[in-house]
């Protein structure tokens, strides 16, 4: 039976995998610290978790032919050695196989292609500008991650949460031209959520969307640039 520290389970969702109904299984711990987080309860590596793998497991078993997919988020997922026997186990239940990632251990994520059918990858900044982000840095670990995927034609979704105290116009320009010289040809640009934000300053300052003039600008690096509501 894998090893791995699970947070949280969402037994239902419309909207974490696309096109398909899922489970989330939330994995335990992240070495980042995002300033607008809005699962920091799942940050602590050490955290007790809600739950083992072996009772997911059953739950996702009673769940075959009732669900698509199963995706695994967390957290950062890719932080756990059982990940890639969890996604094997996830599999042989017949279920497709999400990804929600930060990209933080591309030599891990490439290991975990196998088993990929879809992820959706965070981007946080432009890459030489990470550290602003998540205290801590990892752009160049980022870009590599992109790179693999890209390469290995898993179907992802690039996202970016915007927040105007964050990423300002510039910043996105800059994004932009970095993701488009990987060869990114979607871009998804998601609303900034104050539940669960730990950050009070984040969450009092409120911000500013990119408007349409911007997001046509964008659109100029990124063929599809889209915002999404919180």
């Amino acid at each position: 039976m894998p090893s791995l520290a699970v947070g949280g389970l969402t037994p239902l969702t419309s909207t974490d995998y696309p096109g398909c109904l899922a489970a989330v299984v939330f994995c335990q711990g992240c070495p980042w610290r995002c300033a607008y987080c809005h699962n920091s309860h799942l940050l602590p590596r050490q955290a007790e978790s809600a739950m083992g793998w072996e009772e997911a497991a059953a739950f996702l078993e009673r769940r075959r032919g009732l669900l698509d997919a199963v995706v695994f988020s967390g957290g950062e997922p890719t932080l756990q050695a059982g990940l890639g026997e969890a996604m094997a186990a996830v599999k042989g239940m017949g279920f497709r196989v999400g990804l929600h990632t930060a990209g933080m251990y591309p030599e891990r994520l490439e290991k975990l292609l196998p088993w990929l059918d879809w992820v959706g990858f965070d981007v946080k900044a432009p890459f030489a500008d990470y550290r602003r982000i998540n205290s801590c840095g990892g752009g160049e670990a980022a870009r590599e991650g992109i790179r693999l995927l890209l390469a290995a034609g898993v179907e992802t979704e690039f996202r970016t949460t915007c927040h105007s105290s964050l990423l300002e116009e510039g910043d996105l320009l800059r994004l932009a031209g970095e993701l488009a010289e990987l060869g990114v040809a979607r871009w998804v640009l998601q609303a900034f959520r104050p539940q669960g934000c730990a950050e009070k300053g984040l969450v009092g300052a409120g911000t500013t969307l990119p408007d349409s003039a911007l997001l046509a600008r964008l659109s100029a690096w990124v063929p599809t640039v889209e915002m999404r509501a919180a």
